[in-house]
This record gives structure tokens, sequence and C-alpha cells, in this order.
């Protein structure tokens, strides 16, 4: 892997990354090594990783018409959780 430095980089462009970064949970680094991937390919022509604008959200429902849904069956409780002894062995005899 290679390592590139960038120089002069103006401040509200370097704001704009490390906003767009938290939006998308990931460092700066990662967030502009997904943009320059994402120019380079679109330059060749070839197609992006993801659609720009489209979220974790937008994938979900894509693949829920694709697929549908379907329920889970809950499994009844058996235990409340205050008619235990969780720490048994510290308790005093």
């Amino acid at each position: 892997m290679a390592t590139l430095t960038i120089r002069n980089l103006d401040d509200t462009v370097k704001q704009a990354l490390r906003e767009r970064a938290a939006r998308h949970g990931v460092s700066m680094e990662e967030e502009a090594r997904v943009l320059l991937r994402r120019s380079v390919h679109a330059s060749n022509g070839q197609e992006s990783e993801k659609p720009s604008g489209e979220t974790f959200y937008d994938r979900v429902m894509a693949l829920r018409e694709k697929y549908g849904t379907f329920d889970l069956e809950t499994p009844p409780r058996t235990e409340i959780a205050g008619e235990r002894t969780v720490f048994d062995w510290s308790e005093d005899k």
C-alpha cells in the first residue's frame, strides 16, 4: 500500500471531509480513500462501489422488497430475573 500526503488543503474542505466521515462512521483517512477510489473508477468508466446517496436503510429496504419479510416467533419467558440468585457464591452463610 502506498502513502499519500496532501498539503495546503483548504480548511473548509478538511472540515467537510471530517463531517462526511463522521456521518459514515469512518475515519477521515478512510473517507478520503473511498472518495478517491470512486473518483478514479468513475473517470475510468467503471461503476462505483456504492451508488451515491444510498444508505444502509435503502439497501435493507431493497432486500426487503426483493425477498419479502417474515416474522420470528418470540419464545415465552420461563424465569423472572428478580426471582433467582445470580451470584449465589457471594452470599454469606
